[in-house]
């Protein structure tokens, strides 16, 4: 199945839309040092190995939540751009049903043009931070179906 905007959850297209209109790769980077700075605080409490990221450079941790049978997401990072792929992470994916989650394919980040500005560890970063919350809304469904 090719890729198409409209196939994407309301919350992320509408990411991928001002990512689209920010040709300018220093406006991006600071578009998503936006989305990092508005994740609200994330619990010393949750930074336990369960949550962490693997295989990203920076400190990454997500907890997934069912709420109505929806996934809510908590994120952080220690760095400023990681925690910026987080919060876009969470916020285009926050509120979905978990098999919306699972059935998701990362090839959005190529229409945000981030592909072409992050560096490959970073780049990588993402598909793992992408990859665990996909691997927690899996939890989250395993729990519905409890």
């Amino acid at each position: 199945m090719s890729f198409t905007i409209d196939s994407l959850p309301p919350n992320l297209a509408k990411i991928v839309q001002r990512f689209k209109r920010a040709t300018d790769p220093k406006r991006r980077y600071e578009q998503l040092i936006w989305y990092g700075q508005r994740l609200p605080e994330f619990p010393e409490a949750e930074k336990i190995p369960e949550n962490k990221v693997p295989g990203c450079v920076s400190q990454v941790y997500i907890t997934a939540s069912l709420k109505d049978n929806k996934v809510i997401f908590q994120g952080d990072s220690d760095s400023q751009l990681t925690k910026g792929l987080v919060g876009l992470l969470i916020e285009g994916l926050n509120g979905l049903a978990p098999h919306e989650i699972v059935h998701l394919t990362p090839d959005f980040i190529q229409e945000t043009g981030l592909n072409v500005s992050l560096t490959p560890s970073r780049a990588n970063g993402f598909y793992n931070i992408f990859k665990t919350m996909q691997k927690k809304a899996l939890e989250c469904q395993a729990e519905i179906s409890h």
